[in-house]
């Protein structure tokens, strides 16, 4: 495709304006004087931000903080949450879905907040409204992702939640039920329950089908003891919402959802679907330069376009987690960085083998990196697993009843640690300890040098490593 004749108006441009492209901008011009945009039709600061990881985590934080009360001797009978106060801490991390802080730091580093939803229109060519905004070294799309529904008669029509009206929500309902059995749906389904709501939550197969088994059976566990209504391998079949009602008092609220359920119905005020979410590419221009789909290498270019067009975050389709996004967005802006001052993109090192790191806020927690047993055995590798309580003496003074499992991966040829799973309360500040082991590919022999401090939770390393001895001992 022939190069634009327009003149450039910025060396990057980067369509989205979440964590994702405020990385890509901010890595690609900082220490220099290049110039950046970044076009956002909604929030700068994106989904993240105002909808999903700040305000889903303001949410559910006085959750945990009341359940590690409740398992403390001497701290007396716990009150239930002030549900007014959370959600008025919850605006408070949002901001108020007031992006003047955000615009702010970006325009501070000196990166131009264009308004408007934009479309490629050529090579290093972007539209906005009526306005032309042109590349001098690249583009990048980081537009994120948007939600998708399962099939089920009359959900459309029955005006369903998604994440963001749960997370933004100013009223919590009296009863609900979340369809879902990943991430989204574990963690509302954990806050709406700790803030008062009657929740069920029906998934069409397990739960966080994609770790380790012990972490879905143990988040149902956590979920049934607060007290949801967990319906696995469901089949939702049909729903219909009621005509809203006006209560007399100036307020009219919706009316009730009536859901079939494996044959039987269940009534509820309201519905949230929460069953996965697709790269955000419509109308994003991609035939204009002769896309049909973005696809990225390790140094996140997008395949089928030469040299200028770069995705990072949940569009390029290799992880859905804001903080993986943010780090490919870095590694695109190194590269986008390193090429404008006449390196070349393998100066900087690719997302190709980084493992994976996410953490489930569930109660108990879930924290995972790398790859889980049945990945490793799928990919050929000769597999020693680990599986071990929680119990240290760290554990224990921090909570009562600290229960929980630590799931170790080895690739047995290698000596390397290439997963972990982390189940039980407080576990998500443990996991980086694993993560570096496993991106650093540390020797078991050497971990068992790594000497944990006494008494803290961290001990359950020399645990893991311990107990690997002994089976290869016994082995």
């Amino acid at each position: 495709m022939a190069a634009s004749a327009s003149e450039p108006t910025h060396d990057v441009i980067v369509i989205g304006g979440g964590p994702v492209g405020e990385n890509a901008a901010q890595y690609a011009i900082q220490g220099s004087d290049r110039t950046a945009a970044i076009v956002e039709a909604e929030l700068v600061g994106g989904e993240c931000s105002y909808w999903a990881c700040m305000p889903s985590k303001a949410l559910l934080v006085p959750a945990a903080v009341r359940s590690l009360a409740q398992h403390m001797p001497g701290l007396g009978e716990q009150a239930p949450l002030d549900v007014d106060a959370v959600l008025a801490r919850r605006d408070a991390f949002t901001s108020g879905w007031d992006d003047a802080g955000q615009v702010a730091w970006a325009e501070g580093i000196g990166i131009e907040v264009v308004r408007g939803r934009a479309r490629l229109a050529g090579e290093r060519t972007v539209v906005v409204g009526d306005r032309t905004l042109v590349a001098r070294h690249a583009v990048v799309l980081a537009t994120g992702s948007v939600p998708t529904a399962p099939p089920i008669d009359g959900l459309a029509d029955a005006l369903p939640w998604g994440s963001r009206d749960a997370t933004a929500m100013h009223e919590v309902p009296g009863s609900i039920l979340v369809v879902g059995g990943g991430v989204v749906a574990c963690e509302a389904a954990t806050w709406l329950a700790a803030l008062g709501a009657r929740v069920t939550l029906a998934a069409r197969g397990g739960l966080l089908a994609r770790l380790e088994p012990e972490a879905g059976a143990a988040v149902e566990r956590g979920l049934r003891d607060a007290g949801v209504d967990v319906r696995l391998h469901a089949d939702v079949q049909r729903v219909r919402r009621a005509a809203p009602s006006d209560t007399g008092t100036g307020h009219v609220h919706g009316g009730a959802v009536t859901t079939t359920i494996d044959g039987v119905d269940l009534v509820t005020d309201e519905i949230l679907v929460a069953t996965g979410r697709r790269p955000a590419t419509d109308d994003l221009g991609l035939e204009a330069v002769g896309l049909d789909a973005v696809a990225v290498d390790g140094r996140q270019r997008v395949a089928g376009v030469e040299g200028w067009l770069y995705a990072a975050g949940d569009v390029a389709g290799r992880w859905q987690l804001t903080h993986m996004g943010k780090h490919e967005a870095r590694i695109a802006g190194e590269v986008i960085g390193r090429i404008a001052e006449g390196g070349h993109a393998h100066d900087v090192v690719g997302v190709d083998e980084d493992p994976l790191t996410q953490v489930v806020f569930t109660d108990p927690e879930v924290a995972a990196v790398g790859i889980t047993h049945a990945e490793a055995e799928d990919a050929g590798i000769r597999v020693e697993r680990v599986a071990i309580d929680l119990a240290v003496a760290g554990t224990s003074l921090a909570r009562d009843d600290a229960g929980g499992t630590v799931i170790a991966v080895v690739d047995a040829d290698r000596d390397v640690l290439v997963g972990a799973t982390l189940v039980g309360h407080g576990v998500a500040e443990l996991l980086h300890a694993a993560t570096v082991a496993v991106a650093a590919r540390v020797p078991i022999a050497r971990l068992w040098h790594a000497v944990p401090a006494y008494p803290t939770a961290s001990e359950i390393w020399l645990r893991v490593v311990e107990d690997l001895r002994t089976q290869r001992r016994a082995g």
